[in-house]
């Protein structure tokens, strides 16, 4: 670990960037340059004292789940991200076997999405990031682990995953499912992820073994969908997907037109928030 390094960089990255820059309001009287510490620590989810002693020179070695926080939260480039794994003394991640470095060009479009459901997937199906609303309407990402951060996997494993969508919809989502699974496969082999995931499908699912044989192939996001909110009821809503250069991730945005129902559900979603109501007459 070179302490000294790993401090200048990680202090050079925080100074050139702003506030609005990862989603954060500046406020009125701000005198420092660039984000503050304390921001970073926020977007990490590490304490203030942990970051500066970084910074000082004098913190123990990062785990290797806090430098990928924190090249998420600096909105580091791959590259940059793999010199602050190696200036931690880590080895840089493979870049097709680990869960997947957030593309900054994505986040920078989703930092400025607070008002409508937008998240950002991996080409497995992963949530790799989610805003506010996106969370109120599909639950936190970041309770997963393991293959269950894929809508994927969950899909064909726990029947609770499908409520999002009318059961009228589960068989044209299910082939969807598989035939994305199947891009990634073929552009990452047997050996990859996608492979690894596909295994452990054909141990678990009689049904995702059925479809997985039909050979379908496709990338894409319906462009017009109803996804069910426990509280809200169906919300009807258009899809728009923005992907990286090689497909590997892709930007879903939700929205619904104005004055519509979908649009009425979405204000207050909004104002709701991930609160879940008890039915009337439950114990509490």
């Amino acid at each position: 670990m070179d302490r000294i390094a790993l401090a200048d960089f990680l202090r050079r990255r925080r100074e050139a960037l702003r506030p609005g820059d990862v989603g954060l309001h500046e406020g009125a009287r701000r005198r420092a340059q660039g984000l503050r510490r304390e921001e970073v620590a926020q977007l990490t989810g590490m304490s203030v004292d942990y970051y500066t002693r970084l910074e000082q020179r004098r913190g123990p070695q990062p785990s290797e789940q806090m430098l990928a926080a924190l090249a998420r939260a600096l909105r580091l480039t791959a590259d940059e991200r793999d010199y602050l794994f190696r200036t931690a003394g880590h080895s840089a991640p493979d870049r097709h076997s680990t869960l997947p470095h957030v593309a900054p060009a994505l986040l920078r479009v989703l930092d400025r999405l607070d008002d409508t459901p937008a998240l950002i997937l991996s080409n497995l199906g992963e949530t790799l990031v989610a805003n506010r609303m996106a969370q109120a309407l599909l639950g936190d990402p970041s309770e997963r682990t393991g293959l269950a951060r894929g809508d994927v996997y969950r899909w064909f494993t726990d029947p609770a995953a499908r409520a999002v969508y009318p059961e009228a919809d589960h068989a044209r989502h299910a082939r969807a499912q598989v035939a994305g699974l199947r891009a990634a496969y073929g552009a990452t082999g047997a050996r990859s992820r996608a492979g690894e995931l596909v295994r452990a499908l054909q141990a678990e699912s009689p049904e995702f073994a059925e479809l997985w044989e039909r050979h379908e192939v496709a990338v894409r996001f319906e462009d017009h969908k109803t996804l069910v909110h426990p509280e809200l009821g169906p919300i009807e809503l258009d899809c728009q997907a923005l992907f990286t250069e090689d497909q590997s991730q892709a930007l879903l945005v939700l929205t619904a037109p104005p004055r519509t129902d979908g649009w009425q559900k979405l204000q207050l979603l909004s104002v709701i928030g991930a609160q879940r109501f008890e039915a009337a007459g439950e114990p509490r």
